[in-house]
C-alpha cells in the first residue's frame, strides 16, 4: 500500500521511501500537484494470521456462544454478556443452524442455500442472491492470484451466508443510533476480513497521512464547555463521496497500519438500504451508524415519507447529542447515495453535493458546543463493489464484486467562517450594506433582526453554496489524484525501485 499526499499546492515531484533502508530517491512526474510516499512493509504486519484465519476464529467465538446457556442474559465462553450492544432487543446467537458453518465444500453450502429455500426459511429472491454472491466473490479472489483463494472463500462465504440467514431468521432492528457489535460476535472484524482479500494493497492509495494524524491528535485536545463542567475533545466531520457499501471497510483497511483506532471510532451517517437488505445488514451491524433515510428514496412509497421525515429527525437528534459529548468523528456522504459513472464516457466521477446537507452538518457541528472541523475526504473504490448504473427502488441489488486497488485521501479542514468573511468584502457585499436604506439602522439592528433582511439572505445563500463547492472542489482533485495514481494513467507504480508491489500479508 502507497501514501499519496494531494496538496492544494503544486507539487512537480515525488518522493518515494523505503522502510527497509534509510534512501530516499525524488523522480519527475507529469502531475503538478502530487506529492508520494510509499512505504514497504517488507512482511513486518501486525496481523498474527492470515484473514481466513481470523474469520475463523469469529466462528469459534459463535459457536462458543451457541454452546453456552439458553437464557436471556446468557454468556459466551469469555464472560461476555450477549447481550446486543446499541439495541433494544436481545440479540443471542443462533443454536440451530449449522446449515453454512458445518459446510466443507463448496457443494455443501449450496446445497445449504437450497436446503433452507426449500424449507421455506429462506425467501427465494434472498437464496438466489446469496448463491449469486458466493459466485461473484469467488470470482474476485480468484482473480487476485492468492494461493489460499480457496480457503478464503469457503471461510469467509461460510460466515457470511450464516450471518445473513440469522438475519432472515431473526432479523436486527438498528436504532436511530447504532453502536458497532462486537461480541460476542464480532461483526466488525468479520467486515474487515470479509472485504480485506478484495483489495489488491500493490495498487492502493492513501492521501495525506499526515492530516489523518492531525485529526486523531484534536479528537484529544480537551476543551473546556459551558455551562457543562466537563472537558471535551474535538470533533471532527468528515464530509466525503460515497461509492460502494464497503466503503467503511475500505477506509479502515487502508489505515489499519497507521490509524487504526481512528478507523473504528468513526460513525457514518447511513442510509435505509444497508441497514433493511438482509445481504447487507450483517456488515453494518460492524460498524456505528447513525440510520437515516437518503432523499432519493423519501418518496419511493409515498404514504411512508412522513414516517421517513420523523425518523431522519430523531436520527438528526441522537447526531446532535453525539456531538454534543466531543471527541466524535462522522462521516457523511452530502451526495445522498453512491457516484455512479456518466451514462455516455463511462468515466467515474464524485455525485453533486446537495448544499442544504452540507450546511445542516456545519450547523450541527457548529452548535455542538465543543470546537469542531470539517473536512474533505475522497474515496475511490468503486471496483471492487459498483453500485447499479441507476438508483433502484427495490431492495436486493445484484452484488458485482472485484479485486481492485483503492484509494482514500483527505485535505485540509474547510473553514465556513474564512468563506463568508470573503463574501462579506465583496463588492457586492459592500455594495448592499452601503446603498441600502436600512444601513444607518444595521448598524444598531440585534443580530436575529439581521437574519430576516432580504440582502442577508441573499448574501448567506452564496456562502453556502460557495462552501459546499470549496468541499466538493477539494474532494474532485483529490479523487483525480487517487484515479491517476490506481489506474496507472501517468506511470505511478513504475515510477521508482523502491516502490513495493507485493501485498503485506498473503
Amino acid at each position: 500500500m502507497f501514501v499519496l499526499s494531494a496538496s492544494p499546492s503544486a507539487f512537480s515531484s515525488a518522493i518515494f521511501i523505503s522502510a527497509t533502508s534509510s534512501r530516499v530517491s525524488s523522480v519527475t512526474l507529469s502531475s503538478s500537484k502530487l506529492f508520494a510516499a510509499s512505504v514497504r512493509f517488507a512482511g513486518k504486519r501486525s496481523f498474527a494470521c492470515p484473514c481466513f484465519l481470523a474469520m475463523a476464529e469469529l466462528v469459534k467465538d459463535k459457536e462458543a456462544s451457541s454452546s453456552s446457556s439458553s437464557s436471556a442474559t446468557s454468556v459466551s465462553s469469555s464472560g461476555v454478556s450477549a447481550v446486543a450492544s446499541g439495541s433494544t432487543s436481545e440479540s443471542k446467537e443462533p443454536s440451530y443452524s449449522r446449515a453454512f458453518l458445518n459446510a466443507r465444500t463448496e457443494e455443501e453450502i449450496l446445497a445449504g442455500i437450497r436446503k433452507e429455500e426449500e424449507a421455506g426459511r429462506l425467501p427465494p429472491t434472498v437464496a438466489s442472491g446469496m448463491e449469486e454472491l458466493y459466485h461473484n466473490y469467488k470470482n474476485a479472489i480468484l482473480q487476485s492470484g492468492n494461493p489460499k483463494a480457496d480457503e478464503i472463500v469457503l471461510s469467509n462465504m461460510a460466515a457470511a451466508l450464516d450471518r445473513i440467514f440469522f438475519e432472515v431468521e431473526d432479523p436486527f432492528v438498528f436504532p436511530p443510533y447504532h453502536k458497532a457489535l462486537r461480541e460476542p460476535f464480532d461483526y466488525y472484524l468479520f467486515g474487515q476480513n470479509y472485504i480485506r482479500p478484495l483489495i489488491d494493497f500493490s495498487n492502493s492509495y492513501v492521501g495525506n497521512i499526515s492530516i489523518f494524524s492531525e485529526m486523531e491528535e484534536k479528537l484529544k485536545q480537551l476543551f473546556p464547555t459551558v455551562p457543562m463542567p466537563d472537558h471535551v475533545g474535538h470533533n471532527i466531520v468528515l464530509m466525503s463521496n460515497h461509492q460502494t457499501e464497503a466503503d467503511p471497510a475500505v477506509i479502515a483497511l487502508l489505515l489499519e497500519s497507521t490509524n487504526p483506532q481512528f478507523a473504528e471510532k468513526i460513525t457514518y451517517v447511513a442510509g435505509d438500504r444497508v441497514v433493511t437488505d438482509p445481504l447487507c445488514k450483517p456488515f453494518s451491524m460492524g460498524r456505528n451508524l447513525l440510520c437515516v433515510y437518503s432523499k432519493k428514496h423519501m418518496f419511493d412509497v409515498p404514504e411512508l415519507a412522513e414516517m421517513k421525515r420523523k425518523a431522519n429527525t430523531r436520527s438528526l437528534k441522537e447526531m446532535a447529542l453525539l456531538l454534543r459529548g466531543g471527541s466524535q468523528i462522522v462521516w457523511i456522504a452530502p451526495s445522498g447515495g453512491r457516484d455512479r459513472p456518466d451514462p455516455v464516457t463511462g468515466e467515474w466521477y464524485p455525485a453533486p453535493f446537495d448544499a442544504s446537507s452540507v450546511d445542516n452538518m456545519r450547523r450541527l457541528v457548529e452548535h455542538s458546543g465543543a470546537p469542531g472541523h470539517i473536512y474533505p475526504l475522497a474515496l475511490l473504490c468503486h471496483d471492487i463493489m459498483p453500485p447499479p448504473l441507476q438508483v433502484e427502488k427495490e431492495i436486493g441489488e445484484k452484488r458485482i464484486i472485484s479485486f481492485h486497488g483503492v484509494g482514500v485521501s483527505v485535505a485540509p479542514a474547510i473553514s465556513f467562517s474564512e468563506i463568508a468573511v470573503s463574501h462579506e468584502r465583496s463588492e457586492e457585499g459592500v455594495q448592499y450594506l452601503v446603498h441600502s436604506p436600512l444601513y444607518p439602522a444595521i448598524l444598531f439592528l440585534h443580530t436575529s433582526t439581521l437574519l430576516e433582511l432580504p440582502g442577508y439572505w441573499n448574501w448567506n445563500l452564496k456562502a453556502k453554496e460557495t462552501y459546499k463547492e470549496a468541499f466538493y472542489g477539494s474532494i474532485a482533485e483529490q479523487y483525480n489524484v487517487l484515479k491517476s495514481a490506481i489506474h496507472g494513467k501517468q506511470g505511478l507504480k513504475s515510477s521508482s525501485p523502491n516502490v513495493s508491489l507485493s501485498q503485506p500479508w498473503t
